[in-house]
């Protein structure tokens, strides 16, 4: 990965583009930590920003990335201290346990797996995540209390709720809303529409609709260290909701630095990137902030803005950490309606709106995973959705690759008296029309790459044509790798071949290809003299095997 040469211009490009993504950060980091339920969120979706923030800009394998708190993040830390933590002290504990998993999987190379996540799975995921943001926040947006529980409660509570609405924080909600949607283009460069949405809310609330609930007074000033429970029982209970934290937060981040890449043409250090995303959770853990990852639109915003290097990463974090000192009385008056009415715009545009408009266009099989992942993330929950959107895309591929594996098959009988035209006996001999079209020999040529989507049908093609020869002629001059389960197809297909009394000849086995067939032991049933090189050796052993 490289970075450009560091010079004034780009000194100017990283400064522009830290203020302008801190300017961002302020009410996403303000709405994220209220819905996340923990007390003084505000604070601590701000000590995110400042946290993870910093140490995966400087640690992370994404120059221009900008991390902090995200919608599944903060949805993934509801659950934590609804369902997961009794205290603070053991939420904030998952935290940074979440966080030393991702260096652990940053260490042992995983970041790379994840550019293989299937687009339909990523689609039904971030769309699931859209949905429940927009869900949990009706509540707020109402001006009534959030509901614990995840989206499912958050519907049962609607009806009653729409019977006993505050009408003052549904006007702010609709006015944050309606600024945060139709704020003009040409302006959001200087003043971006969240925080448009922020000043336009809360000073209408100030001013004219007193009567909405507000955030009310946040504790200014350094946070104070979280001490993590370290008992061995408590661990091993929090180990499924940390892996989860995890799990998320990597394919969060390393989504975010595959649209970083494609804004500034570089390419990104996946592992690298998981181990400083890790560090910033442990470090938001530690001052009792929101776990975090890679933030897709902080990322935009810092990259058009003219953001290049980690530098602006940590120059954001340290303009919110100024902030932070003093912020207190500026936050007191937003009301939560305000910041529902943000975060609604926000689950809006994580819907992937590009991926649904084209429903009609995409195979049927996919949308299938699509729709799938996106309701088992809104109904069942998250981790879950994607580990079994990930398998049913895996099916999907496998089903996809079989018929191009089968098709480069050849498996054809060899007539005797053009096989061994070049037998001096034979060219001699007086052929009847039976010797004419008699093939005993057949040929069993496989090319390209067999896995264990094409094994089972192998078996069965294959296996029908052994046994109507003699000998077979086992062709592997031009396979390029047979997977686990296509070299145990082909010690069953030997086998089968040892049962009904064919004779087996391996001809051209690379190195490449027999040494996953030899650690298999796949040709224990070969005797040795049956492996040859070439065609000719193979006519020769077929004639000595038929006499």
């Amino acid at each position: 990965m490289r970075t450009p040469s560091y010079n004034l211009h780009t000194l100017h490009g990283d400064l522009f583009g830290g203020v302008t993504a801190a300017v961002v950060a302020l009410p996403i980091a303000l709405a994220f930590g209220v819905a996340s339920g923990i007390p003084d969120g505000a604070l601590a979706g701000l000590y995110s920003v400042i946290a993870v923030g910093f140490f995966a800009a400087i640690f992370g394998g994404t120059p221009s990335q900008i991390s902090g708190p995200t919608g599944p993040m903060t949805i993934a830390m509801a659950v934590v201290v609804t369902q997961h933590a009794d205290t603070l002290e053991e939420a904030f504990t998952i935290v940074m346990l979440a966080g030393l998993l991702q260096i652990a999987l940053g260490a042992i190379r995983v970041g790379s797996l994840v550019s293989y996540t299937p687009y339909s799975v990523i689609s039904g995921f971030m769309s699931g995540i859209g949905i429940i943001i927009m869900v949990i926040q009706v509540m707020p947006f109402l001006g009534l209390d959030t509901v614990s529980g995840g989206p499912l409660n958050s519907i049962k509570a609607w009806p009653e709720a729409f019977g006993d609405l505050n009408y003052e924080a549904l006007a702010l909600g609709a006015i944050s809303l309606g600024v945060g949607i139709f704020w003009p283009g040409r302006v959001r460069k200087f003043l971006p529409g969240p925080l448009a949405a922020l000043v336009v809310g809360t000073l209408v609330g100030f001013l004219w609709l007193k009567g909405a609930p507000t955030i009310g007074a946040v504790p200014a000033g350094l946070p104070d260290l979280q001490i993590p429970q370290l008992s061995p029982g408590f661990i091993a209970g929090i180990l499924e909701p940390a892996f989860i934290l995890a799990l998320l937060g990597s394919i969060d981040s390393l989504l975010t630095s595959l649209v970083a890449d494609s804004l500034t043409r570089t390419r990104h250090n996946p592992n690298r990137e998981l181990m400083g995303q890790g560090l910033g959770n442990v470090a938001s853990g530690l001052v009792g902030g929101l776990p975090g990852a890679g933030a897709t639109m902080g990322t935009v915003v810092n990259i058009r803005a003219g953001g290049r290097t980690p530098v602006s990463g940590a120059l954001r974090s340290g303009f919110v950490l100024a902030l932070v000192l003093g912020i207190g009385w500026v936050t007191q008056p937003i009301p939560h309606a305000v910041l529902a009415g943000i975060l609604m715009k926000v689950g809006w545009d994580i819907v992937d709106w590009r991926f649904i408009t084209r429903i009609r266009y995409i195979r049927r099989d996919y949308l299938l995973i699509m729709l799938a992942t996106l309701l088992l993330t809104v109904f069942v929950d998250l981790v879950t959705a994607v580990a079994l959107g990930l398998i049913a895309a895996g099916l999907a591929r496998a089903q996809e690759e079989a018929q191009p594996e089968l098709d480069s098959v050849v498996s054809v009988p060899l007539l005797e008296h053009t096989f061994f035209s070049a037998d001096d006996d034979l060219l001699d001999a007086d052929l009847d029309d039976d010797d004419l079209y008699r093939a005993r020999v057949g040929l069993v040529s496989m090319r390209g790459s067999f896995t264990v989507a094409s094994a089972n049908e192998l078996a069965r093609v294959i296996g029908r044509d052994i046994r109507e020869h003699e000998v077979v002629i086992f062709d592997f001059s031009k396979t390029t790798r047979l997977d686990d389960s296509a070299a145990l197809v082909m010690e069953q297909l030997m086998d089968s071949a040892g049962d009904d009394k064919t004779e087996c000849i391996v001809m051209s086995l690379s190195d490449s290809v027999g040494r996953n067939l030899y650690a298999l032991n796949v040709f224990r049933k070969v005797p040795k003299e049956r492996f040859v090189d070439s065609l000719d050796e193979a006519r020769a052993l077929a004639r000595t095997l038929l006499d």
